[in-house]
């Protein structure tokens, strides 16, 4: 059961000032994979034993989320994964601005909250001047990797990230959704639906060496194909 939150609401509107990665980690020089609505941090907490030459950083929006999974990573003594909890549109593009040069190498946005209603466009996760800002800390060949179980909730996050110029789809990869996770293990999410014989849509792109787009710009092409039409009232 998903327990949303309002990101719209005045409480989540507050910016959060984030720990640089030096303030984080023994290791701060290592690459950073950064996943975006962490949830429980099951994920997380499987991988990063699995990659300890990278540091990872789990953003959750859900407050008491992010303490549990804190006080698993320290009982598991994981020195190389930190949660933190924020609003990604909110207080995140000023974390990613200061990060070095071609720190972050890698993000995941794995199974967004679905919020369906066109009115609620702007509760949407992944927003262009979220996207903007990963271009701009995502160097040519780092990866943006994204992944839910609906259809209508990853498809509005593959046109914006399209329509921004500053990604590409890997050359070998010819398929309409991605078949295996490129990540070694899976969040729950991920295994409850495949348990159920259901589809996940995956994408995974690369950065290529585009200049990322004025907001304002990027915006305006959004609202072009994402936009309701004045005749759907009942979304008003």
């Amino acid at each position: 059961m998903r327990q949303h939150v309002n990101p719209l609401s005045r409480f989540f509107q507050l910016p959060r000032p984030l720990p640089s990665p030096e303030e984080m980690f023994a290791q701060s020089s290592r690459p950073l994979h950064l996943d975006i609505g962490c949830a429980r941090g099951g994920f997380l907490l499987s991988l990063a034993p699995l990659q300890p030459e990278w540091n990872h950083v789990g953003v959750e929006i859900r407050h008491p989320l992010v303490l549990s999974a804190e006080r698993d990573r320290q009982e598991l003594e994981l020195d190389n994964l930190r949660f933190l909890f924020c609003n990604v549109n909110v207080s995140l593009e000023e974390w990613l601005d200061a990060l070095p040069r071609d720190q972050l190498q890698w993000v995941s946005i794995q199974f967004p909250d679905p919020w369906f209603k066109r009115r609620h466009q702007k509760r949407r996760v992944l927003q262009p001047s979220l996207l903007i800002a990963l271009a701009t800390a995502l160097q040519p060949g780092r990866e943006l990797f994204i992944q839910s179980d609906v259809l209508s909730v990853i498809e509005p996050m593959v046109m914006l990230i399209e329509q921004s110029n500053c990604f590409e789809r890997p050359k070998n990869d010819s398929h309409a959704w991605q078949k295996a996770n490129p990540l070694p293990v899976p969040t729950e999410r991920e295994r409850y639906v495949l348990d159920q014989g259901l589809q996940v849509y995956r994408r995974l792109y690369q950065r290529n060496d585009q200049q990322a787009p004025e907001l304002s710009n990027l915006e305006a092409l959004w609202q072009q194909v994402d936009n309701p039409s004045k005749e759907e009232h009942s979304d008003c």
